[in-house]
This record gives structure tokens, C-alpha cells and sequence, in this order.
């Protein structure tokens, strides 16, 4: 926008902040994308997030867990043991930059105890797989339940 003050045009500059125009998005439920890394390209769920850095992340980041492999398609005619070995599916719990997440417009509501998948299990590998057999048994409740079906399928680009 420009004002005329009969000398010249100058442009006029309004003061805002991004923070007072958007809201936050990056919500706990959120369904995104993983943009960077190993798991670009991979579907996540917001577990918690940070929107001011701490002194271990010194930048706004995001808990995820997502799924690293998917379950394999199953037919009618396959049996029992098959149809349980081809509906597993891996996990995976991340911390991401919000610059390598891209969010949808789905949320999922996935009640992960947070005691057990947290930001504190990263310093202690047992913990971290225990954080993973969480999300991974999670994940298998509600494949199974049929809830959500195009969030166990692989992304098709």
C-alpha cells in the first residue's frame, strides 16, 4: 500500500506479528508429515510440542511418533498366522524441527501414555524402545479396530 504526499510515493508499512495473525496448529493429535532425514515422507502424530527452544533443542520442535513400516495388504483367503505376521507394524519416536514437519488438516486421537513416550527418553535407550513398543502397540490397536485406515497405509506420491 502507498501513500501520495504530492512529492513522492512511499510505502506505508504496517507493524504485526506472525503470532498475534496465526494460530497454533501444531497441536498434540496433529497428523503430519516428516519432511527430513530418515522419515521424510513418512506419516507422524504429534505426541507434545515446544514452541519456545530448551537447552538441550534451542529451537520450536515437535514429539512424534509415527510408523515406520506398515502393515502388509491382507486378502480373505490368507490365514490366520499370516493375516497376525502381515498386520505388524514398526514405530518410530522422534524429535523434529517444526521447519521439517508438514501438518494436515487430519487429527488423530491416540492415547499414548505420556510417562512412557516423553522427551526424557532419548538419553536412555531402553526407555526409547519401550517409547516405541508404546506407539507400535498403539498403532496396532487401532489398525486392527479399522479405525483411521489411510493413516496405516504407506503415503502414494
Amino acid at each position: 500500500m502507498y501513500k501520495n504526499d504530492n512529492t513522492r510515493i512511499q510505502p506505508i508499512f504496517f507493524s504485526c506479528t506472525i503470532e498475534e495473525e496465526t494460530g497454533r496448529f501444531m497441536k498434540p493429535g496433529k497428523v503430519v508429515l516428516v519432511l527430513a532425514r530418515r522419515y521424510s515422507g513418512w506419516k507422524a502424530i504429534i505426541i507434545e510440542n515446544t514452541d519456545d527452544g530448551t537447552s538441550d533443542w534451542p529451537y520450536s520442535y515437535d514429539l512424534v511418533a509415527g510408523t515406520d513400516r506398515y502393515p502388509r495388504e491382507v486378502t480373505a483367503s490368507t490365514g490366520k498366522e499370516k493375516t497376525a505376521k502381515r498386520s505388524k507394524i514398526k514405530s518410530f519416536v522422534k524429535v523434529h524441527n517444526y521447519g521439517h514437519l508438514l501438518p494436515t488438516r487430519y487429527s488423530v486421537n491416540v492415547p499414548l501414555d505420556k510417562t512412557v513416550v516423553n522427551k526424557e527418553v532419548f538419553w536412555d535407550p531402553a526407555l526409547k524402545r519401550k517409547a516405541r513398543r508404546e506407539a507400535k502397540v498403539k498403532s496396532e490397536e487401532r489398525h486392527k479396530t479399522g479405525k483411521n485406515k489411510w493413516f496405516s497405509q504407506k503415503l502414494r506420491f
